[in-house]
């Protein structure tokens, strides 16, 4: 007798889709609603970081430049203060094979799908990662299929999007595209439970364990020519898992001091799921409505427990608007003869804000960068704005208003970003562990687990617990 295929029974199979498409039973590690051993999980690879380049050199992935932006870094001098300033360096992940960071990612699901016998693999992405998922399987000969948002209702598409369904398709992935809505997930279980290939989702421990090479070669490359660790590093962040990767690879290395700064860009007012904002926003990744509920509550993914738990890692956490970004997209090109895509380009607008404040003597790096060409290219992204009625023009960034307007700075020391509060981010995803079991009967393993989450002591979390038992 055939299964069930309605949304209701789909979604009711998803566990044992899940485990079925991964080769991970997630309840060894859960220990509670709220808690898991999340060290365990990630050791449960069996990979060590040695592993890990290998396996990534294998398929033109790793081993990326790293660059000194003399030009950008002397522009930003100018306006800094006495001694401010500090040296940019830009870690050039568009060299990797797909043309992102993503490649990392992609390379070990690759090979643990090639190792357990899967004949493909799957993918629910709009981004870089779904090229890149379709250029690993095809170096280990693996079929591909790649599901995406790609259209809002009225069968119209951004053209990053569409760029990025090209790039699938010319890697030999099928692309199955859908509207924007909750049929993304449904679709995902369903060709997972219907072909038996693996899931090779953003958020296992696969996945997430492949960024550390990224981490770990920042740390070597940047003693290697300045015989220091670098003082701050800068990462997109979307769903957490290029921020906890790269964080976790840096630790290894040895790099306590250095602080993880992660980015955004506002998109505040804007829902992710909304049919009429889902084309009035000019980025699909590196943004906080990725951002900021993901930092809340990871465990909103795909699978039972998610690798990628960005608090655990932040220091601090900067948001630029798109016409920053933009801005930051345009001088790369001009000043450093760079021209890459705008969505990797949100860390280094906001690390041009950071390094003002910084002394001359101090290091920012820059962790990543993302290919550019046709729909992905700012030009293509600003005039598809304009056609949804958004309103480009220069002047004060401050002026921007997330699917009202795009204000593309005049100046370079215009572009300066904001803080987000952590602090405020911390305590919403304390609530929402809440809501998963109520504070009040967390067990001292689930507050070791909750505080670590959130890089905070047991102390300071006990200290709001009132707060959260109400």
């Amino acid at each position: 007798m055939s299964r069930d295929t309605s949304y209701a029974a789909v979604m009711a199979r998803k566990n044992e889709i899940m485990k079925a498409s991964l080769g991970i039973d997630f309840d060894e590690f859960i220990q509670s609603p709220v808690a898991f051993d999340y060290e365990g999980m990630m050791r449960a690879t069996g990979f060590s970081l040695e592993d890990l380049v290998r396996i990534q050199s294998e398929t033109k992935v790793g081993n990326t430049p790293l660059y000194e932006l003399r030009n950008l870094t002397a522009a930003v001098r100018k306006f800094a203060g006495p001694g401010k300033g500090a040296t940019i360096y830009l870690k050039d992940e568009a060299a990797n094979a797909s043309g992102s960071f993503k490649a990392r990612r992609a390379s070990i699901s690759a090979y643990q799908a090639a190792q357990k016998g899967y004949k493909g693999m799957i993918a629910a992405t709009s981004g870089n990662y779904g090229a890149a998922v379709a250029s690993q399987a095809a170096q280990r000969g693996l079929k591909c299929i790649i599901v995406q948002e790609v259209f809002d209702s009225r069968g119209v598409g951004q053209p990053e999007i569409i760029e990025k369904s090209r790039a699938c398709e010319a890697y030999g992935a099928e692309v199955l595209k859908c509207t924007v809505g909750p049929e993304l997930f449904y679709l995902l279980l369903l060709t997972l439970e219907e072909t038996g290939f693996f899931n090779a989702s953003l958020y296992t421990p696969f996945g997430i364990r492949g960024v550390e090479t990224l981490g770990a070669e920042i740390a070597r490359q940047t003693r290697e020519r300045l015989g220091k660790d670098p003082d701050a590093v800068l990462i997109t962040h979307a769903g957490g898992g290029n921020l906890t990767g790269t964080a976790r690879g840096l630790l290894q290395a040895g790099c306590a001091n250095t602080r993880i700064i992660g980015c955004s860009v506002d998109l505040e007012g804007l829902h992710m799921a909304s049919d009429r904002d889902f084309n009035r926003k000019s980025f699909t990744t590196g943004h906080t409505g990725f951002g900021v509920p993901f930092a809340t509550w990871p465990d909103r993914v795909d699978v039972p427990r998610n690798a990628a738990r960005s608090l655990r890692y932040m220091d601090e956490y900067h948001l630029v608007t798109q016409g920053e970004v933009f801005y930051i997209t345009e001088l790369l090109t001009k000043l450093e003869g760079l021209e890459r895509g705008p969505a990797g380009n949100t860390s280094l607008a906001a690390a041009v804000a950071v390094a003002r404040e910084m002394d001359r003597d101090q290091v920012v790096v820059v962790q990543e960068t993302e290919y550019t060409g046709a729909g992905k290219h700012h030009n293509s992204q600003l005039s598809f704005a304009r056609q949804n009625g958004i309103d480009v023009r220069r002047g004060d960034p401050r002026e921007n208003v997330p699917g009202k307007n795009i204000v593309i700075p005049e100046r370079l020391e215009q572009v300066r970003g904001s803080a987000q509060d952590l602090e405020k981010l911390r305590l919403s995803y304390l609530k929402n562990a809440a809501k998963q079991l109520p504070a009040a009967r967390w067990s001292e393993n689930d507050l070791a687990f909750l505080a670590a989450d959130v890089n905070k002591d047991a102390a300071w979390l006990r200290q709001r617990l009132p707060e959260l038992s109400q």
